[in-house]
């Protein structure tokens, strides 16, 4: 008998092979049935997700989900790609708020995600979360999105420089209030009452949300030159321009710029969604003790004493093979209370469940926060969170907005608040929404 030509040893080598490969088509690796793909674009929420979708998987016996982050800047542009391609999508998926609007483009059969509303209904959900909540990520009628939090704002303030310059911030109800306190402790280039851009829209964003207004109105209309947006511009660009600002920025509203800037009493007060005072917390420690929270003032006495800004939801998208299942994964990480509870410990997030602000973890004092109870306090302004609508051409109204501030300001700068200024913002309001206009009527998507 002839020997095999290439060896003995590689005649050994090719029958393992042989009968291994055998081996596994008739005695395959049990599979689980079911599996969930799940975006998720930051690294809270997945580490978060990571530590209890275990005890999920052991409720659903066979079931895995293949958690997976995601960069946000290339989230929404991928999976919008693959939602027009016919390509692999995930059965859910996180999006920010800003991005949100995007996924909503065309009639309602051609949005990538299911609608929701039925089944929060049913489940009583639609009755037991902050409702605000629901508009980013509602169109016509639908809601596409189960909101992850609620994200109140208030100011953060440097409590030791406050009561350093006999600023009380219980006396501080409006913003005539706290105008008049920042003049009097402003000192040009050296240091300012609170941080403010004059270029960057994503704080005038807040004060327009909070008098009532925005980019669009709930049927998708744009807004950005309604009374409200006038009256918006007026009263903050003279925040942040002419001789008696009261705000300016360092450019760096996140790094180590704006850190120094607080520790320094450059910058001292800055708009503090939830998610920010932890940003701080985890950032900035020589200033725990030194820092303290106050509602945001009102437009006028008695008003909304918050805005809002930021957001995230989660969305089942229309190529899941198993809806139900994908549901009840959402109920479980947004619904259970006791996850909601640690999550809130772990990032100071606040969910629009209201039912969870029961919970011991959202009434612990705060050492950073000079002991204040920081659950508690924005509790307190969650019901009066505003609304903030969407729509796919966000991106655009946004961008227009921070041009309409830029040129504002430089206006304000050259000639004051003089008899021309409110023409002056209407005109610019009104060419900067006729644009954003254009590109929704020029796009039958």
């Amino acid at each position: 008998m002839k020997s095999f030509p290439f060896g003995n040893a590689t005649l050994c080598i090719l029958l393992l092979t042989l009968l291994s490969g055998l081996w596994i088509a008739v005695q395959p690796a049990p599979q689980r049935p079911v599996t969930l793909t799940y975006w998720v674009f930051a690294r809270p929420h997945y580490d978060a997700y990571r530590r209890v979708i275990p005890q999920f998987e052991r409720d659903h016996p066979g079931v895995t989900v293949d958690l997976q982050l995601v960069s946000n800047s290339a989230l929404a542009t991928r999976l919008q790609a693959a939602f027009q391609a016919d390509l692999d999508v995930p059965d859910l998926c996180e999006l920010e708020i800003g991005s949100a609007g995007t996924m909503f483009r065309g009639p309602l059969k051609d949005v990538g995600f299911i609608n929701l509303k039925p089944r929060l209904e049913q489940s009583g959900l639609y009755d037991r979360i902050v409702r605000a909540r629901f508009a980013p990520y509602t169109s016509r009628g639908e809601i596409f999105g189960m909101p992850h939090d609620v994200h109140p704002v208030q100011i953060a303030y440097r409590r030791d420089l406050f009561e350093k310059y006999g600023v009380d911030p219980g006396k501080i109800q409006t913003w005539d209030d706290f105008i008049a306190a920042g003049r009097k402790i402003t000192i040009p280039g050296k240091q300012y009452m609170i941080e403010l851009s004059d270029s960057d829209s994503v704080s005038l964003e807040s004060f327009l949300l909070q008098r009532g207004g925005g980019y669009f109105d709930s049927a998708g209309n744009v807004i950005l030159d309604n009374e409200a947006a006038v009256k918006t511009m007026e009263f903050y660009v003279p925040l942040v321009a002419g001789p008696h600002k009261i705000g300016n920025t360092v450019g760096d509203m996140y790094g180590a710029q704006f850190g120094k800037a607080l520790e320094d009493g450059y910058e001292m007060s800055f708009l503090c969604p939830d998610w920010r005072s932890r940003m701080v917390e985890d950032n900035y420690g020589r200033l725990s003790g030194k820092m303290a929270l106050m509602p945001l003032p009102a437009v006028a006495l008695g008003g909304t004493r918050t805005t809002t800004w930021g957001g995230t939801m989660v969305g089942i998208t229309k190529r899941c093979h198993n809806p139900d299942l994908a549901w009840a994964l959402v109920q479980y990480l947004y619904t259970d209370k006791a996850q909601l509870a640690q999550r809130f410990s772990d990032t100071n997030i606040l969910p629009p469940l209201e039912a969870a602000w029961k919970q011991p973890a959202f009434q612990r004092p705060n050492p950073f926060w000079s002991g204040q109870r920081l659950g508690a306090s924005y509790v307190e302004l969650a019901p009066q969170v505003p609304p903030r609508f969407t729509a796919p051409e966000i991106d655009t109204a946004q961008a227009k907005l921070s041009e309409a501030l830029v040129t504002c300001a430089a206006y304000y700068n050259r000639h004051g608040g003089d008899s021309g200024f409110d023409p002056f913002v209407r005109s610019t309001l009104r060419q900067c929404a006729d644009r954003v206009r254009a590109v929704k009527a020029r796009n039958p998507y």
